[in-house]
């Protein structure tokens, strides 16, 4: 199918996308890999008038240690990145183990770690990793940066705690 027509928006930061979704409020999706969006979108069960491509904010993208033993994660990292970060595979390795199950080599190229979590799919392998890992979750918005436990973040069937003009910056999980 094809989907229905839609605006295009490219955000350079976080901060832009953060307003773009603001200005557009309900009718704006963030795009990023697009592997969870675009099958929605290309059967109709989904029809934003805007999509929010963050796909190239590099600063989203990242593997790094954390405060108080913890392994910081950029929502934009791509599923790739985790399965093969030595630093995840030492210190979180259920999450790299994970991570180098999804799909197939051109999902796990492509996907990210923070457009799996923010779709909020229950029959994803992610979330349920890190709700078993009681990750926590980073979001910023209009009114700043919250943090949000994974336990209180997924609300319900495709349905997360996100406010619709938050953008999931980070992913923070207890080293083991």
């Amino acid at each position: 199918m094809i989907p229905a027509p839609f605006d295009y928006k490219r955000a350079a930061s976080v901060d832009e996308a953060v307003g773009l979704l603001a200005e557009h409020g309900d009718d704006a999706k963030l795009l990023a890999g697009g592997h969870s969006l675009l099958p929605l979108m290309k059967l109709r069960l989904a029809a934003p008038a805007v999509l929010v491509d963050i796909g190239r904010i590099g600063d989203l993208s990242f593997v790094s240690e954390g405060g108080g033993g913890t392994v910081r994660i950029g929502a934009l990292t791509r599923h790739h990145d985790l399965s093969t970060s030595a630093m995840l595979r030492e210190q979180v390795p259920l999450l790299a183990h994970v991570a180098g199950q999804i799909g197939d080599p051109q999902v796990r190229h492509r996907g990210t770690i923070g457009g799996s979590i923010a779709h909020g799919d229950p029959a994803s392998d992610l979330p349920a990793a890190l709700l078993a890992l009681r990750a926590t979750l980073l979001v910023r918005g209009p009114g700043g940066e919250r943090e949000i436990a994974a336990a209180d973040f997924f609300t319900g069937f495709l349905e997360t705690a996100l406010a619709a003009a938050e953008v999931l910056t980070e992913i923070r999980v207890p080293a083991v």
